[in-house]
């Protein structure tokens, strides 16, 4: 089922990143849409989310990614109660490392 969003601006942003082909097309546009903190960030959770669903407890994903525990948490309760995109990239990413 298709989400509807109500901010046309992140639709649009939505549908350019779908239209990335290539890992260094996907790096250039994000280097160029977020801040290298910003990049940073947002592959530290993806990271959490990957240690967490390798039963890794707080005090190790908090000191391998520099991560809060409350960011932490919240990246549990998004793997736990949220919409499973971390889990959907997760499995993916896992698929195409076993081929």
């Amino acid at each position: 089922m298709e989400k509807q969003y109500s901010d046309s601006n992140l639709k649009y942003l939505i549908r350019g990143i779908l239209m990335l082909q290539t890992q260094e097309e996907c790096l250039n546009f994000f280097e160029d849409l977020c801040t290298v903190s910003e990049l940073q960030e947002m592959a530290r959770r993806l990271q959490a989310a990957k240690m967490l669903k390798n039963n890794y407890i707080y005090s190790e994903i908090a000191e391998q990614t520099g991560l809060s525990t409350a960011t932490i948490s919240r990246v549990n309760r998004c793997l736990k109660y949220g919409n499973d995109g971390y889990l959907t990239v997760l499995e993916r990413l896992e698929k195409a490392e076993r081929r």
